[in-house]
């Protein structure tokens, strides 16, 4: 058997590529649709859009009848339809200007858009600012995401799903405004339809909202101080998302102290009072769902409040049932299973000023019968996967001494091309670590186990892994967990290292 070997057919280094389209600068025309184009001519034919790409039809709701909608009920309307006086945006983009629809499960989605509406910057990258309802009105708009490695820019005209007259998804709390049904429409678009949106994970939106640094926790399996982590992240502007773990059942259950079941819910702050002169450490959460609150310590009502001073209590206390409460970090951790946190830069993973994070992105992809070897215990074919060289160097005291212990972290990203979201089949994905030696022995990975993995093969489209390596040289070694399982997958690798600066 031949050596292991470092397999860099069809590798791309981002920080290397020259080819600047699907950058937010020159961002993929998604299904060949150019917003410019289609708006003048638009404007110059005195028409209003309409999106060939996407019909207003059944085929762009719900194709597979999944949902428990009665499709001939619906009428496509646009907002000037619905309202006298429609507006994309009603002062201000925030938090509490929506409620999730009845008919779909998308409230993943819904908590990703929670938290992009703080982050005024990220949200022009995603709606751009220059669409109104005003004197250009051409009944067409467009959005952009980032998928799989690329920015694309979506275009969609403004004809909304409604009965009798109302909105069937999600809906503004003021009447007139549209932003988050058309945000929602142009998802759906990319999903393939609306009902491809049901279900899914808060980190997928994201992402997709961001192409940024993703990390993730299990809440009661990390050895991370996730308080301060999360503290350093929201001053980074970062977007953060949580979830609870499912019942008995696949249904949204109320818990008696308000927490909602396989939900997905918005991290909005996290906040340190002193009650009584102790510091407790507070986390602000916001269901989706526009209602529906945490009832225990810290809530709303909770007499704790009273501990503080008048100073934090006009800071955080808030009696509105807009879904969105306090609970302490012990609570949060003891009640929500997982957090996402997503930024745009890896620096509020350690943010010492001594340190910087330098990062690589890998496209390549697992081919049957070449490359795709299966994960570690497939001794035959695990060699064949490719592999990715990493140095790890040593710091200095100060930069080493930071915040956290971790020092690389490792993102694994499956790439599909199929448009349909429900008809994509994750494999379970992972990676594995080795330490390289001077040489290969014939055998490397017979003999050699990982001194980092991911913590499982998951079958998800994303994983990821903050840890630490001694400074050495080291092999990454992404799989999925059979072998010839074919998929293409970008590979992402960020480095704490030092900071040097010209005196």
């Amino acid at each position: 058997m031949p050596p292991p070997r470092l397999n860099h057919q069809n590798l791309r280094n981002e920080s290397t590529a020259k080819d600047k389209t699907g950058t937010l600068d020159i961002p993929v025309k998604f299904l060949d649709q150019d917003y410019q184009e289609l708006r003048k001519s638009c404007i110059t034919n005195k028409k209003r859009f309409v999106d060939d790409k996407f019909l207003p039809d059944s085929s762009s709701i719900d194709p597979k009848k999944k949902l428990k909608l009665d499709l001939d009920q619906i009428k496509w309307l646009r907002p000037s339809n619905i309202v006298a006086d429609p507006q994309l945006i009603v002062k201000e983009v925030s938090r509490f200007d929506y409620s999730q629809g009845s008919y779909l499960g998308n409230c993943w989605f819904l908590a990703s858009v929670g938290a992009l509406t703080f982050q005024k910057d990220i949200m022009d990258q995603v709606m751009p600012a220059d669409q109104s309802f005003g004197k250009y009105y051409a009944g067409i708009f467009q959005f952009r995401f980032w998928r799989f490695g690329k920015w694309i820019e979506v275009v969609i005209d403004d004809k909304l799903p409604t009965i009798n007259g109302k909105l069937i998804f999600v809906h503004s709390k003021t009447s007139n405004e549209f932003w988050p049904a058309l945000l929602e429409k142009a998802y759906a678009k990319v999903c393939g339809s609306y009902a491809d949106m049901h279900a899914g994970s808060v980190s997928e939106a994201l992402l997709d909202f961001t192409g940024g640094v993703h990390v993730y926790f299990k809440l009661k399996k990390t050895s991370t101080d996730l308080w301060s982590l999360m503290d350093r992240a929201a001053k980074a502007k970062a977007l953060m998302g949580c979830s609870t773990s499912q019942g008995d059942t696949s249904a949204n259950t109320v818990l008696p102290n308000g927490i909602v079941q396989g939900h997905a819910y918005t991290v909005t702050e996290v906040f340190e009072v002193a009650c009584q002169g102790e510091p407790v450490r507070l986390v602000r959460v916001l269901n989706p769902w526009g209602k529906g609150e945490w009832n225990g310590a810290w809530s709303d009502k909770s007499s704790l409040w009273n501990n503080v001073s008048e100073s934090d209590q006009s800071k955080c206390r808030s009696l509105a049932i807009d879904g969105e409460f306090w609970m302490s970090m012990e609570d949060f951790t003891e009640n929500f299973r997982a957090i996402d946190i997503c930024c745009l830069s890896p620096d509020f993973l350690d943010s010492s000023s001594k340190c910087r994070w330098t990062s690589t992105c890998y496209y390549s992809s697992w081919d049957a019968g070449t490359t795709a070897g299966g994960r570690p215990s497939n001794k035959e074919t695990f060699w064949t996967n490719p592999q990715f060289r990493v140095r790890i160097e040593e710091l200095d005291e100060e930069c080493a001494s930071g915040q956290c212990p971790e020092n690389i972290l490792v993102s694994l990203m499956q790439i599909h091309e199929n448009r349909y979201r429900s008809l994509v089949s994750n494999y379970a994905i992972g990676f594995s670590v080795f330490m390289k030696d001077e040489k290969f022995p014939a055998k490397f990975f017979y003999n050699k186990r990982p001194v980092e993995a991911s913590e499982k093969f998951t079958q998800a489209r994303h994983v990821m892994k903050f840890f630490k390596l001694e400074p050495g040289e080291y092999l990454i070694v992404p799989s999925t967990f059979n072998p010839n399982e074919s998929a293409k997958f970008m590979l992402s690798i960020f480095l704490r290292s030092e900071t040097h600066r010209r005196n």
